[in-house]
């Protein structure tokens, strides 16, 4: 993949900066706004002239305008701020004259140590609390249909919460260490159910269905309604 000069787009009186990308392995053109960031990219197949890409991206100005105003205001892991813990909330409080590292006490996160050691000791206990979690879990439901997962990643994606390669490797997002525990066991389901079906056939849904806990749908739902805010926190 290439990257080209960013492009800025006016709408509505803003201007909106886009970035430009010319990829081998893209089939349509397609507009991509990270949650986190705010960024705006182009993503361009070869066979497609860059005057044609960027009338897609002024004709789409509207969209992008609306998808950056969706964006929260970030909640980074600092003292007093509310972070969701398996959608929990817990209020980060800096106790720099205590040891250790991190631990919950009164629904409080408290974390050890220097200011300046706070975020990252917060992600690091966040990441390790998620793998607890979810490692045994993915293996446990693989062995129920009789499958092997062959190694898990933890990533913080933006656009995915998971993903299973043809190997049994599966990649979920960190950001599932903010969603409710039902949640997470549905993204699970639906990753280890890829170790047999690799597409979203309607066999894939029905062994998706049965390696839930809950309901799919409402799970669904839920990372449609609230997924996007999630990105905000760290």
């Amino acid at each position: 993949m290439q990257r080209l000069h960013s492009v800025d787009i006016e709408h509505a009186g803003e201007t909106l900066t886009v970035a430009y990308e010319s990829s081998v392995q893209a089939r349509r053109v397609a507009l991509r706004v990270d949650p986190r960031t705010g960024h705006v990219k182009l993503v361009v197949p070869l066979r497609m002239s860059r005057t044609a890409a960027l009338d897609f991206a002024r004709q789409h100005a509207g969209w992008i305008a609306a998808r950056l105003k969706r964006r929260l205001s970030p909640v980074p892991f600092a003292d007093g701020n509310t972070i969701p813990i398996f959608d929990v909330p817990h209020r980060i409080r800096h106790q720099p004259a205590m040891r250790g590292t991190v631990w919950i006490e009164d629904g409080e996160l408290c974390v050890a140590g220097g200011a300046e050691h706070v975020s990252r000791r917060v992600g690091d206990w966040l990441r390790t609390q998620l793998r607890a979690r979810l490692v045994p879990l993915a293996h446990d439901k693989a062995a129920r249909i009789e499958r092997r997962v062959a190694r898990i990643v933890l990533r913080d994606t933006a656009t995915q919460w998971g993903s299973c390669a043809k190997s049994g490797a599966i990649c979920f997002s960190l950001r599932l260490v903010f969603v409710p525990p039902e949640v997470m066991d549905y993204v699970v389901a639906h990753e280890v159910a890829h170790l047999v079906h690799h597409d979203h056939s309607a066999r894939f849904w029905a062994l998706a269905q049965r390696l839930t806990s809950g309901d799919v749908a409402a799970c669904k739902a839920w990372l449609r309604a609230h997924g996007h805010s999630l990105m905000r926190y760290g």
